[in-house]
């Protein structure tokens, strides 16, 4: 024959209830109302015990008690009272999910930090100056060519003992294949002495250099692997804050590159260039007469193709996203006059 009663206390104890529990209320339920006592002796149980349970009974909502008798409640309401307390378990357990996807960042770091400690003494090294760093760089690309390094130069002093110490030896280490090389400057340092000159060396044999208005401090990386700054994050650097650390830890390497790349997207190509002979200026010159494709290419005696190709060529170079504005950025350059 079916057990009526443990059909009744499966779904409380699937909500919660533990058999004690369950057995409690269905002997409340088949009382109607009761005392303790009586349900002590229903239930073939201790009175203290069954006092404890009732209490539970009474806070959860499905039994209610009235000057000392019990009476409980319609098993649809118990159970409502059931899932009600459930559901809100559940969903500050998801609380606590959601709080803990969005530590994802910190444990990942911590990650990260552990796993460089584990390879070794930590890797950070300080040293004097960035101008034992820039000396490093060929040797670095020695040992793991070919070197990508990306550098920022952010005052007139850095990048005028850049050109005079260390253009030469990375020139030729890009001509010999060993390394490649980004740069951002300052826009104010182009007119320096001898940076014009060693600029356009290193990007005749490969380099890559881009001008801002202000840069926020000196950095390089070093491929996937090194990076060099300052002990003091900031632009012109003062003397008695020369001192810098080479590291050699992946996750600083990595925000390094990345604020490096945002500010490379933000930069624009430099004023001057082998690309410029190749015939941008023509035909911006002949647009900004007013002249159509068609007629451009009559007058340079080449294809319309060659035209739009050669417009293509400007606006990437003056970082320009429309023709429109590739003449005025190149009016601005001087490229014009």
């Amino acid at each position: 024959m079916r057990d009526e009663s443990r059909t009744l206390s499966d779904p409380l104890e699937t909500l919660g209830l533990d058999p004690a529990q369950s057995a409690l209320y269905t002997a409340v339920l088949r009382l109607h109302k009761a005392t303790r006592t009586e349900l002590a002796e229903a239930t073939d149980g201790p009175v203290e015990k069954v006092s404890s349970q009732l209490d539970d009974l009474v806070r959860l909502g499905v039994v209610d008690e009235h000057s000392g008798e019990y009476l409980a409640r319609h098993p649809a309401a118990a159970l409502g009272r059931l899932l009600a307390e459930r559901l809100d378990r559940l969903a500050e357990e998801s609380r606590r999910i959601d709080s803990a996807l969005g530590s994802i960042r910190h444990l990942i770091r911590d990650y990260d930090a552990g796993r460089d400690y584990q390879s070794g003494p930590f890797p950070v090294e300080l040293v004097s100056g960035a101008d034992v760093l820039y000396e490093s760089v060929v040797g670095m690309a020695v040992q793991s060519p070919p070197l990508e390094l990306l550098t920022a130069i952010p005052d007139e002093r850095t990048m005028t003992d850049f050109v005079r110490k260390f253009a030469d030896p990375w020139i030729d280490a890009q001509r010999r294949k060993l390394l490649t090389l980004r740069a951002l400057i300052p826009v104010a340092t182009l007119t320096a002495p001898g940076v014009r000159e060693q600029v356009t060396r290193l990007v005749e044999t490969g380099g890559r250099v881009r001008t801002l208005d202000r840069l926020p401090s000196w950095f390089m990386t070093a491929g996937p692997d090194a990076a060099g700054l300052p002990a003091l994050w900031g632009g012109n650097l003062p003397d008695h804050a020369y001192n810098f650390y080479l590291v050699r830890a992946p996750i600083v390497v990595g925000v390094l590159r990345s604020l490096f790349q945002e500010l490379w997207g933000r930069a624009v190509p430099l004023p001057w260039g082998r690309r410029r002979s190749d015939g941008m200026v023509q035909v911006l010159r002949l647009a900004a007469q007013g002249m159509c494709d068609d007629s451009i290419a009559r007058q340079l005696g080449v294809s319309v193709r060659t035209v739009r190709a050669r417009f293509a060529d400007a606006m990437a170079e003056l970082g320009a996203q429309s023709r429109f504005h590739a003449g005025v950025e190149a009016a601005r350059r001087g490229w014009l006059s």
